[in-house]
């Protein structure tokens, strides 16, 4: 769990399939009213709403906490932005990436390109398939993005825990470091721009 945050597994990339260009052109049409959100998720557009209160505490506690840990350098903690990649767009609930993100842009500029997020952090809502996106399925999009750590911010894992991933291997779609601590202790992100950030009680706390 130290390797830096450019070490990834490498792959050749596999060419954008029929259906991942339609959904592409679906998600860019999508109008969709305020308060909600659209994301290309392993194949398909998944429609969700606007964060409840407790998602939005936590989201902006670690997003503050995030710029001032990055205090004086060259990463910026982010919420509400596109991460595209190859024709799969997410909306992480922080995210870091350079300062200046017009370093980092999409090739259609509609977000940021995933190659220049250093980390990402979901917090994850209630309800079965709320929880399963955030533990499975964008955790194999992550590492399939070659994104070098994710952190899972999470109420749900039985007293809460928050799950740090990293060492992508994006042939795979795993994460082959894993640390999970629970609500209470303390956990720090072992690599990258980040590293040494520490999530504990502060962030956590009801």
């Amino acid at each position: 769990m130290t390797a830096l945050a450019h070490e990834v597994t490498p792959v050749v990339d596999n060419p954008v399939s029929d259906l991942d260009e339609i959904l592409w052109q679906a998600w860019k049409a999508m109008d969709l009213p305020e308060g909600y959100r659209a994301e290309i998720i392993e194949g398909a557009i998944e429609v969700s709403p606007t964060g409840r209160r407790r998602h939005g505490v936590l989201s902006n506690r670690l997003s503050r906490a995030l710029n001032r840990h990055l205090a004086g350098g060259d990463y910026a903690a982010y919420q509400d932005v596109n991460v595209i990649h190859r024709q799969k767009a997410w909306i992480p609930d922080v995210f870091l990436a350079p300062e200046d993100l017009d370093e980092v842009p999409d090739e259609e500029d509609l977000g940021v390109d995933a190659s220049g997020v250093a980390m990402v952090i979901e917090v994850v809502s209630p309800g079965r398939r709320n929880i399963e996106r955030d533990r499975v399925r964008k955790r194999r999009e992550y590492a399939r993005a070659g994104i070098p750590v994710y952190v899972i911010v999470d109420d749900f894992d039985e007293d809460g825990a928050v799950l740090v991933l990293t060492l992508p291997n994006v042939q795979k779609a795993i994460y082959e470091g894993e640390l999970r601590v629970p609500y209470g202790a303390e956990v720090e992100v072992p690599s990258g721009p980040a590293k040494g950030f520490a999530i504990g009680e502060e962030i956590t706390r009801g």
